[in-house]
């Protein structure tokens, strides 16, 4: 490794010496990792577009409404109260990431990533469909303009801008749930004009993003391209080349001896014309790359083409390459996944425990107790209380294991559905059972006999008087 130039650590391969930007035309990739990203993708892009349809109990399967602050995930609501909750599961899903990446380098950004499965699998497609493969590009792009370049270039932009405007509008339906999109579509845009306007100019930015932005989308960007320079180590599998095989690379001499003996990379260039980010994995892991298996695929082929084992470009580790180690499970590998497993635990057992209706009960302030015309001790309360399901329920107030009445002010209490309510009411109890001044106590709160939750709150009295 130490033959080859570093210099391509001083600058990124879409800039030129003189900072303009540098267009990447890809080549068309082919070959059995393709072939099963495209797999893949196709299942995501499936899954993206059915799942605003998928109900359950009349509600969107997954929902995240920011504005009503409303969270659906597999029928079940939350709501601003189980932020906790998601506080956990952000620090179980940072955590998963960096253990991710320090086994598996990548892998999440070349298979799964959203931005590469739109670009690669979506936009880049129909590029190929309407311009043809890299070399027509260039010729289109080079071209003056005339009326295939005005037809072809025409065509692609109402295709990427008709498709981000369709993805635009799932995305509103994560939002705002289909049945509201389909809702405001059907009355029509002046009814909707406050929707339709930032529905428009995030269509434009998604467009934007895959007209022009392109792969400067991995590079500047996302952050995760940056962290892996911090989380990977010599045991994670990147996609690698293997210099110790391939060096030093040179063309194929069919009729003379070369003067050295050459490794088994012929100088063809193959995996840099199907680049979309325009490196040269020769030269080491690098920033810009984003796993997507283009190279391995490309170089599989020459080497098959020549006779020579494929895998000069594959997924591998450093160590692997330079020492032919096998993965390693190292102590970092351990200590991230019993923290990883800690959280998912942690985070599984909040899920289950989680209850329907959240009650809170606080005595009234300024107050310590009120002396009945009956000789008995009152103590007067607000409670709020939280119905996180879709059912109204009628609300009935219960001391547990303690004696005593409770008499709620004006209204009986019923909850409306995802809602929240507030009530008053008075502990009264007889002043036998009060021996403290300060007395724990504890309430229930039940709907049609079945015990929703309980709180467990003070109780002031006169003491041992």
């Amino acid at each position: 490794m130490s033959e080859l130039n570093d210099e391509f650590r001083d600058s990124i391969g879409t800039i030129t010496a003189e900072g303009d930007r540098k267009w990447i035309f890809a080549k068309k990739p082919f070959g059995k990792l393709y072939n099963a990203r495209t797999i893949v993708s196709y299942l995501y892009l499936l899954v993206f577009f059915a799942l605003p349809w998928i109900k359950v109990n009349g509600e969107p399967l997954f929902m995240f409404n920011l504005i009503e602050r409303k969270f659906i995930l597999f029928g079940t609501i939350f709501w601003p109260q189980d932020f906790f909750l998601f506080v956990i599961a952000m620090l179980t899903f940072m955590v998963f990431v960096v253990l991710f990446t320090v086994v598996f380098g990548r892998l999440f950004c070349g298979w799964i990533c959203p931005q590469t499965i739109f670009m690669e699998m979506v936009f880049r497609k129909i590029e190929y469909w309407i311009e043809g493969d890299a070399e027509k590009q260039k010729r289109l792009n080079d071209a003056e303009w005339n009326k295939e370049k005005v037809l072809k270039r025409g065509a692609k932009f109402f295709a990427f801008f008709g498709f981000s405007f369709i993805i635009a509008h799932y995305f509103l339906a994560y939002i705002i749930g289909m049945d509201a999109v389909v809702q405001y579509m059907s009355e029509g845009l002046v009814n909707h004009i406050g929707t339709f306007i930032p529905l428009v100019v995030f269509s434009f930015v998604f467009f934007a993003v895959y007209w022009r932005f392109r792969e400067q989308a991995c590079i500047i960007v996302c952050p995760y391209g940056r962290l892996q320079g911090v989380m990977l180590d010599p045991n994670s599998i990147v996609v690698a080349y293997d210099y110790v095989r391939g060096e030093p690379r040179g063309k194929m001499k069919r009729h003379a001896e070369p003067e050295k003996k050459l490794g088994d990379c012929i100088d063809c260039m193959a995996c840099v014309k199907v680049c979309p980010t325009g490196i040269d994995i020769r030269n080491g892991t690098q920033l810009e790359c984003v796993n997507c298996t283009a190279c391995i695929d490309a170089c599989d082929h020459i080497m098959e083409s020549v006779h020579k084992p494929t895998g000069l470009i594959r997924y591998a580790s450093e160590n692997n390459i330079a020492r032919s180690e096998k993965l390693k499970v190292t102590p970092r590998i351990i200590a991230y996944s019993v923290v990883l497993v800690a959280l998912v635990a942690v985070l599984f057992a909040l899920m289950l425990t989680r209850k329907d209706v959240q009650a809170t009960v606080m005595r009234a302030q300024g107050m310590l107790f009120q002396k009945q015309e009956d000789g008995r001790i009152s103590n007067l309360y607000n409670i709020k209380l939280i119905n996180k399901t879709r059912n109204t329920m009628p609300v009935e107030l219960k001391l547990i294991g303690t004696n005593g009445e409770i008499q709620v002010v004006g209204k009986s209490i019923v909850m409306q559905p995802e809602s929240a309510s507030d009530a008053v009411f008075f502990v009264i109890m007889d002043k036998q059972d009060i021996p403290h001044r300060k007395n724990k106590i504890e309430i229930g709160v039940y709907s049609k006999g079945e015990k929703l939750d309980d709180v467990n709150t003070n109780f002031m009295g006169p003491g041992g008087h």
